[in-house]
């Protein structure tokens, strides 16, 4: 089968009111950024509440369609024969065509679900069904209607100029379309959850830059790699990622030598909040974002994420704050990270993890902590800086 064009659905962006434009504008850009990887040449536009792709030349059907689904906004990618308006006659031949071409076993049962945004064609919705099911069963009698649990929806959208033809919803991302909730920087690490985070909260329009602290020699060339594949993982769906990378080795090992080992995590997670939150100001951020789960691990409890809160003067958004480990999991395999995260290439959170961990600290006893490193810090925070390395993924 030879798919003309791709119906779009989306459903979040219907009930935007008066600013259903600028989503629906914003899905227009996504799509068409998505379809630049895949080789063909295509039109999209808006169409009475869709999106419609017009393929102007010979594509590869599953390069396009693998494109579309990793484009949040989208529920539905429908590959649609368009038809143009020659009477009812006509319309019946293409469907009958149709049928015989998508399915070339007719032992199915059928229902046919006319839509009409072009109100003044000469039939009915209801007419269209029943007529259009009569001449179906005397082309293929083999067929049965079943109205409540098709094997098949035949789906007649009669709109203004054409009349589309299909059968199929490859199901979407769903979500909002990236760049109209904001954007946020992540916290991007080479474990399961940061990624997954990413994913969650571009699902909600949020376009991403990403900081990750790297701390050679204790972290390899191989841990840094390893955290930029997963940043293209997420850039599938997000799309660019200004990924920083920050050398955090010396603020670490200061707070190695002068704070207390088991306050290590909160104040090293401390110092990372202050750093991400430096460069998400720069980039313009409207916040930070965090793979962390609640009570996970010692660091991720109630009063260690208050600890870690308090250096922060913007939002800390945590998509998975509820989830348990084998929720994240399963959606760091449907994003394809979770091969790529379990790679044994350790970070600088692990490699740098105290052995019995806090986790009630008190924040007044961590800021007293802190003082320790009063001397050196403000440098030490000012060389990290300027270690920022800019990575462009996508």
């Amino acid at each position: 089968m030879h798919y003309t064009s791709f119906l779009i659905k989306y459903a979040e962006i219907a009930i935007k009111g008066k600013n259903r434009y600028l989503f629906e504008d914003a899905l227009v850009s996504r799509i068409n950024q998505a379809l630049k990887k895949v080789e063909g040449d295509f039109k999209v536009g808006k169409t009475q509440g869709r999106v419609n792709i017009e393929c102007l030349s010979d594509y590869d059907y599953d390069e396009v369609t693998k494109a579309l689904s990793c484009v949040f906004g989208i529920t539905g990618i429908c590959p649609v024969v368009h038809v143009e308006d020659e009477g009812f006659d006509k319309l019946s031949e293409d469907v009958i065509k149709y049928i015989d071409d998508e399915y070339p076993d007719k032992d199915h049962t059928f229902k046919v679900n006319c839509r009409r945004a072009r109100k003044n064609y000469p039939m009915d919705s209801q007419e269209v069904n029943m007529e259009m099911g009569g001449r179906i069963l005397d082309a293929y009698p083999e067929m049965k209607v079943d109205v409540h649990n098709p094997d098949i929806l035949l789906t007649i959208e009669i709109r203004d100029d054409r009349i589309y033809i299909y059968s199929k919803i490859i199901e979407g991302p769903g979500g909002m379309p990236v760049g109209t909730g904001g954007k946020g920087m992540l916290l991007l690490s080479g474990g399961i959850d940061s990624p997954v985070a990413g994913y969650m909260i571009a699902k909600r329009g949020v376009k991403l830059d990403a900081v990750y602290f790297h701390a050679p020699p204790y972290t390899s060339e191989r841990a840094k790699q390893k955290v930029v594949d997963l940043a293209k993982y997420i850039s599938r769906y997000a799309g660019p990622i200004n990924l920083h990378v920050i050398n955090f080795t010396d603020i670490q090992l200061e707070i190695y030598e002068k704070c207390p080992h088991d306050e290590l995590t909160i104040i090293m997670r401390r110092y990372m909040m202050r750093i991400a939150e430096h460069l998400a100001k720069e980039s313009e951020c409207l916040g930070l974002i965090t793979g962390e789960s609640l009570g996970q691990v010692a660091s991720q409890t109630m009063q260690s994420l208050a600890a870690t809160n308090e250096v922060c003067t913007m939002p800390v958004y945590r998509p998975l704050i509820g989830f348990d480990k084998n929720e994240i999991i399963k959606i760091s395999e449907k994003i394809d990270t979770y091969e790529t995260s379990i790679l044994p290439y350790e970070d600088c959170c692990t490699i740098f993890v105290a052995k019995h961990p806090v986790t009630k600290p008190n924040v007044n006893i961590i800021k007293r902590s802190e003082l320790k490193l009063a001397d050196t810090i403000d440098e030490l925070f000012k060389r990290a800086i300027e270690t920022d390395e800019v990575i462009v993924v996508s």
